[in-house]
C-alpha cells in the first residue's frame, strides 16, 4: 500500500500590527494595544454577576426622557435604540441633520411609528451651537432623567482648532460637552436626574495630568496624547462635579464616569489619520474587539441602575477592559487629583464663559 499524502497542517499567518511612533512613548502597536500591557484588574467580583451588568435589569422606562448626543451610529445609536425600546423617550444632540433624520427613521422603521424621539441640531465643536441646542432642550424638554455626553472625536493626525479656537479633541470632547453640562444642570436637578460622561480607557495613555501650560498643545502635539488628556479632563470633571454637588448639599444629582472598551464604532474611522484608521479596522476583525451594543452598556447602566455608586468608574472588565462583563473597573489615582481636577474645573468655567449654578 502506498504512504497516504500528508495533510497540509502550515499554520495561518500572524496579522502584525503596524507601528506607530509617538513623541515620547516609544513605539507600539497602536493607542488600542497599549491597553493590555500592565493593566490590572479589579480585585472585587462583579457587583452583577458573572455575566456582568446588560440591559435586561432594565425595567419599563415609560415616562422617562433620556438626552444623548452622538446617536447617528456606534454605541450611541445602540444605547437610544435599547431605552426606545424599553418605553422612554429619547431627545439626541447631533451636528449632521441629514445623518439624524435617517437615523430616526431607521429607528422608527425597526422599532415603530409609536416611538417618541426626535434630534435637536448641536455641533460640540462649537460653544454658541451648544448653547443654542441647549436653550432649545430647555424650551422644549420638561425633564432630564439621564443627559448622556456619549459624542467624541479621536485621533485627529494633526492640530487644528475649533471655531472657539481650542484644540479639536479638547474643544469638542471637554469644553463642549461641559458646558452642555452646565447649561442643563437645572433642568437635570429639578428631575433628579443623571449626568454621564462617556470617556475612554484612553485617559491613561497620557500624561498623568493636565497640560495647564499649553493647553492646545502648540509645542507637543500628538493625535493620541491629546486625545488621552481630552478624556482624562473629562473624567476628572465628573469626580470634581461630584464634589461641588455635595459640597453644595445637592443630593438629587448623580454623575457618572463610564468608558465602553473597544466596541465597533466609526469613532476613529471619522477622525483618525489612514493609518490609524487601517489599524482599527484590522483590530475589528479580531476577537480584541466587541460590538456596538454591548459598547453601549456602560452608559445605560450608568443612566438606568438604581442605587449605583457614583464613585466608581465602569465598563468592561475583561483583559485591558477591551471588553467582558460589564462592572466597575479601576480608575488610576491621578484622575482623581483634587488639586488638578479644582484648577481644570476653574479654568474650563473661564474657556466656556460659563459659570456652573449650584
Amino acid at each position: 500500500m502506498s504512504p497516504q499524502p500528508r495533510p497540509n497542517r502550515r499554520k495561518p499567518k500572524s496579522i502584525h500590527l503596524p507601528k506607530i511612533r509617538i513623541r515620547g512613548k516609544g513605539h507600539f502597536p497602536t493607542t488600542f494595544v497599549m491597553l493590555f500591557e500592565k493593566q490590572e484588574k479589579m480585585s472585587s467580583k462583579n457587583q452583577f454577576g458573572k455575566q456582568g451588568w446588560t440591559p435586561d435589569r432594565i425595567s419599563s422606562l415609560k415616562g422617562k426622557t433620556f438626552v444623548i448626543t452622538g446617536t447617528t451610529s456606534g454605541t450611541g445609536f445602540e444605547a437610544a435604540k435599547i431605552l426606545l425600546s424599553k418605553g422612554a423617550k429619547v431627545v439626541m444632540l447631533n451636528r449632521n441633520p441629514n445623518k439624524s433624520a435617517d437615523t430616526v427613521a431607521t429607528l422608527k422603521q425597526e422599532l415603530g411609528n409609536a416611538i417618541d424621539v426626535h434630534n435637536i441640531q448641536m455641533d460640540l465643536a462649537s460653544l454658541a451651537s451648544v448653547r443654542k441646542a441647549a436653550e432649545e432642550v430647555l424650551q422644549t424638554v420638561s425633564q432630564i432623567d439621564a443627559l448622556m455626553c456619549n459624542a467624541a472625536i479621536a485621533q485627529v493626525p494633526k492640530q487644528t482648532f475649533t471655531v472657539d479656537g481650542f484644540e479639536s479633541q479638547l474643544g469638542v470632547n471637554h469644553y463642549g460637552n461641559f458646558l452642555l453640562q452646565g447649561l442643563l444642570y437645572p433642568r437635570i436637578e429639578a428631575s433628579n436626574g443623571r449626568i454621564v460622561v462617556v470617556g475612554s480607557m484612553g485617559y491613561n495613555l497620557g500624561i498623568k495630568t493636565i497640560q495647564f501650560d499649553d493647553m492646545n498643545w502648540d509645542k507637543n502635539y500628538s493625535p493620541n496624547g491629546v486625545y488621552s488628556q481630552s478624556k482624562l479632563a473629562q473624567i476628572m470633571c465628573v469626580y470634581e462635579l461630584q464634589d461641588r454637588l455635595k459640597a453644595a448639599g445637592k443630593t438629587g444629582v448623580k454623575a457618572y464616569a463610564c468608558h465602553p472598551g473597544a466596541s465597533a464604532t466609526s469613532l476613529i474611522r471619522t477622525s483618525g489619520s489612514l493609518l490609524t484608521r487601517f489599524v482599527w479596522q484590522i483590530m475589528k476583525l479580531t476577537p480584541m474587539v466587541q460590538s456596538a451594543e454591548k459598547g453601549s452598556y456602560p452608559e445605560l447602566m450608568c443612566a438606568t441602575e438604581p442605587e449605583l455608586d457614583q464613585k466608581g468608574f465602569y465598563g468592561p472588565t475583561g483583559r485591558g477592559y477591551f471588553k467582558g462583563p460589564v462592572g466597575e473597573c479601576k480608575l488610576e489615582p491621578h484622575a482623581k487629583d483634587k488639586a488638578v481636577a479644582e484648577k481644570l474645573w476653574e479654568v474650563s468655567e473661564k474657556a466656556t464663559n460659563f459659570k456652573w449654578n449650584f
